[in-house]
């Protein structure tokens, strides 16, 4: 049966392949961004300029009743520790954390609307699993997966809560860090499948939380090759 999803941030990257995912499967999508004409033309899919940090969430051009949300914005802000400003840390906690709150706030009476409805939010592996350079996106992110289970426990029955914690993907975001063979190969190499996500990857757990998990609720996805839980010797 055809359900009526919200994607936040759908112009590139894990949130562009979570709506052709989405949309592929006969759904339909409303997606806000900055620039909403970037992400992919596709019939079902709607998309309405946010600029979430400066702006209200457009409450007005979204469906009364949304039977789910994605919250994909995000960044990879990696500096050593002592060159990071409380600034740093506040641009993130606005973009992961806040972001999220004011989306959710703003959304909720859509989705008590629906039967059974679902959230999905994003983490990092490095939350459970310490990497250097990490400290202000790991500890933003750390608030999300809090966020994930008490809202898991506070909504239940109705509406189901997750995350997703994944691995470095390949998405334009991740260009600095994936921009060569080399660079490409040594980041393979540190994980056990030998690979990196690609945001398709990502996008059909995003999807199948969403759309087909009725028994799934306060988890947190891991999706990292490997890195946070085998060691190869």
């Amino acid at each position: 049966m055809s359900k009526h999803f919200l994607i936040v941030g759908a112009s590139a990257g894990i949130g562009a392949a979570l709506l052709q995912r989405l949309v592929g499967a006969g759904h339909r999508v409303t997606h806000l961004s900055r620039e909403p004409e970037r992400a992919p033309e596709l019939p079902g899919a709607t998309g309405v300029r946010w600029d979430l940090q400066h702006e209200p969430l457009p409450s007005a051009a979204l469906a009364e009743r949304l039977d789910g949300v994605a919250y994909c914005p995000g960044g990879i802000r990696l500096k050593p520790f002592p060159r990071l400003k409380e600034q740093d840390f506040n641009e993130e906690w606005e973009l992961n954390l806040l972001g999220a709150v004011r989306t959710l706030q703003a959304v909720l009476p859509a989705l008590k609307q629906s039967e059974m409805a679902s959230v999905l939010l994003f983490s990092t592996v490095a939350v459970q699993t310490g990497m250097p350079f990490h400290a202000a996106v790991a500890a933003a992110k750390g608030a999300v997966e809090g966020l994930t289970r008490s809202l898991a426990a506070e909504l239940a029955p109705k509406i189901r809560v997750n995350a997703i914690a994944p691995t470095l993907t390949d998405t334009p975001l991740a260009q600095r860090l994936l921009g060569s063979d080399d660079k490409r190969r040594a980041a393979a190499e540190r994980h056990p499948l030998k690979r990196i996500n690609d945001a398709d990857d990502v996008a059909r757990t995003g999807a199948w939380l969403l759309a087909d998990a009725p028994s799934v609720t306060g988890q947190i996805i891991t999706l990292d090759g490997g890195l946070s839980s085998c060691r190869l010797f």
